[in-house]
């Protein structure tokens, strides 16, 4: 990465992600690596996510740096009896609410950093989740270029992003409730470049509706129309990775530059930097987990966590629970306060007998400093696109169990095209379980998968080494938004 240079007046990016913590971090990364290179930061949360960070990380914990500050804007959702819990927001919701109203609190937001000119840098760019498609119009208003990060994987995006052409087709919306289990989810996709092969029930989960109104594919249509304004557009993946998707993108895209893995680009930074200090957890981390960690052997233990936003059954937690006790390995096991909808996770009291001594339960961990935990032998993951790429990072085989969104998607690459997963079943069941445990950890087809995660990890530290091609991309990143040119 290089520093900028020869700039007489520091250069100042507004960055927002989407709302959600799997949005979050990866924008906050990107953030950091900014700063790095010289420009002035204005981070920006919703107020429900502002307070929900305070509360897990400290009072403090939002005080930046005087070059890296953070401020808030209201989301213009209703204040709830449940509004200050440990959850995620509902999706369509947000989704609503972020065409409808964000854009007048944003704007708002970049006059106010407009009058405080005297302590703060004009504003020179706009760094935006891709999926808040009101920002090229701020931008475009104000006249700065606007960078969009694309933090879901390409192989996801690229599923979304062919949206129109599946409904021209007529494929979606579904015609009714039937094509959810008559196999109509089984048709075969042939033509999105780079996922031939991929079944219907794979890719984006919002397409599996009968309604042509759903608010989800109308705000991914907006999404969609964003970025084909957008002055560059990055992604937190890496060519060797996703390169033919990514050349398949649709022709209304501009050019995707891959400039990951951050979090591993992140790690360039020294050690001693202020900016390792700044967190992004919505929950708060229970860290005496990695000592626990340390007691165990080598690639030893399954690191099990579903993600920010993935909300089971209470019977699915109870298969889960005997699956994993059944397995006679030990596991690290993330439990949410939200992760059971609508009720509390409530284990039986069996299972805490027969697993003492080999399992550790936590509601949040750093997951990036335990998935590279030398004891970790397996992730059982929702596919989430940040677990995903820090899990190839770290060379770690996954057993997926997707949930939503692009999960399917990244499912199906893992173990179809990456040789690094293995799939359970929507309706999972503990012996399922069990089984792919102790395949994951001790059996023949756990050590070819982990063979080929021991590859991608390889191609992944090469793409942020100081000529590699993400290192390169973020560099062209850093120029472009320094031209202050929004043409």
């Amino acid at each position: 990465m290089e520093s900028v240079q020869g700039v007489q007046e520091k250069p100042h990016a507004v960055c927002i992600p989407f709302p959600a913590q799997g949005h979050i971090n990866p924008m906050l990364k990107l953030a950091k690596l900014l700063h790095h290179t010289g420009f002035h930061i204005t981070f920006v949360h919703t107020v429900y996510n502002y307070r929900r960070l305070l509360k897990s990380n400290g009072a403090d914990s939002l005080d930046g740096l005087p070059d890296f500050r953070f401020e808030k804007i209201e989301d213009g959702l209703p204040v709830t009896e449940d509004t200050d819990c440990d959850s995620t927001q509902n999706v369509h919701a947000l989704c609503e609410s972020i065409l409808e109203y964000f854009i007048t609190p944003f704007r708002q937001l970049i006059a106010k950093l407009h009058k405080d000119s005297c302590t703060v840098p004009p504003v020179t760019c706009i760094v935006s989740d891709i999926s808040m498609p009101f920002t090229a119009n701020v931008a475009e208003e104000i006249g700065v270029p606007v960078a969009l990060l694309m933090t879901m994987s390409a192989c996801g995006f690229s599923g979304s992003a062919y949206q129109p052409h599946l409904a021209d087709r007529g494929l979606i919306p579904l015609k009714d409730e039937s094509c959810l289990t008559n196999g109509y989810l089984d048709t075969i996709i042939d033509f999105i470049p780079g996922m031939e092969n991929i079944r219907l029930r794979d890719l984006y989960s919002f397409y599996q509706t009968t309604n042509p109104e759903d608010s989800v594919l109308k705000f991914n249509l907006h999404k969609l129309q964003h970025a084909s304004r957008a002055t560059i557009i990055v992604a937190n993946t890496f060519s060797a990775l996703e390169n033919d998707v990514l050349e398949g993108l649709p022709k209304n895209i501009p050019k995707v530059l891959p400039v990951g893995p951050l979090h591993l680009l992140l790690n360039n930074i020294p050690k001693s930097s202020p900016l390792h200090s700044i967190q992004s957890n919505l929950w708060k981390n229970e860290s005496e987990c990695i000592s626990w960690l340390s007691s165990k052997p080598v690639k030893s233990v399954l690191y099990v966590n579903y993600g920010s936003v993935v909300a089971m059954s209470p019977e699915q937690l109870i298969e889960f629970a005997w699956g994993l006790a059944n397995s006679q390995h030990p596991f690290l096991w993330i439990i949410r306060p939200d992760l059971v909808a609508g009720k509390k996770a409530i284990l039986p009291t069996e299972f805490f007998k027969v697993t003492e001594g080999r399992r550790f339960l936590a509601s949040w961990c750093p997951q990036e400093q335990v998935i590279s935990h030398p004891s970790i032998g397996g992730f059982l993951t929702h596919c989430g696109w940040n677990s995903t790429l820090e899990t190839i990072s770290a060379g770690v085989p996954m057993i997926c169990w997707p949930f939503f969104a692009d999960q399917y998607t990244n499912c199906w690459f893992a173990c179809t095209k990456w040789g690094i997963g293995m799939e359970l079943s929507d309706d999972v069941k503990k012996d399922e379980v069990e089984k792919s445990v102790r395949e994951l950890l001790v059996g023949e087809k756990g050590k070819d998968i982990h063979r080929k995660a021991l590859e991608w990890k390889q191609l992944a530290a090469e793409a942020v080494s100081s000529n590699g091609s993400s290192s390169l991309n973020f560099d062209t990143m850093v120029n472009v938004l320094l031209s202050r040119n929004s043409n």
